[in-house]
């Protein structure tokens, strides 16, 4: 018996899934994952790891903490991460000297440089939306809005 392709969802062909907005948040979310996978491969990089880089770009010197509340992971899932990139030689860690139970998460120089390896990311990530600079940023406040009402909606639920 021959196999046959199953023809790839679109909008006019979701499947039994697509009245769910789960799904559609989940599907795309593994598209733009696997976009990133690409971009971040050749590096040695991981979506999560080049995240922390990111950050780390914009504010120099951060906590496991903030990084955990920045990234919305805990410390059991920040810690191998951050472990790795300092293995890599992308960043050290030491604890502050005015709080030892808190360590301080810096830039190496070959963390800095990483961010010159990367600066085509964020262009080829929006070329691959499909989207243009204002449909991305429509898209950004939309996520941003459903983030936020579903986190309070779930904390409330909790209470």
């Amino acid at each position: 018996m021959a196999a046959t392709a199953t023809p790839a969802a679109s909008p006019d062909n979701a499947g039994p899934l697509s009245p769910l907005l789960c799904f559609d948040l989940y599907a795309a979310s593994r598209s733009i994952t696997a976009v990133y996978r690409t971009l971040l491969d050749p590096l040695g990089l991981t979506y999560p790891q080049y995240l922390v880089l990111v950050l780390l770009w914009r504010h120099e010197r951060s906590t496991v903490r903030e990084l955990g509340e920045a990234l919305r992971l805990d410390y059991n899932t920040v810690s191998p991460l951050l472990k790795r990139l300092e293995a890599r030689g992308l960043i050290s860690r030491r604890r502050r000297p005015d709080d030892e139970r808190s360590v301080e998460i810096a830039l190496t120089g070959e963390g800095c440089a990483m961010q010159e390896q990367t600066r085509h990311i964020p262009a080829a990530i929006t070329q691959a939306t499909g989207l243009d600079d204002q449909g991305v940023a429509d898209l950004q406040r939309l996520l941003r809005h459903l983030t936020s009402s579903a986190t309070a909606y779930a904390e409330a639920s909790t209470h």
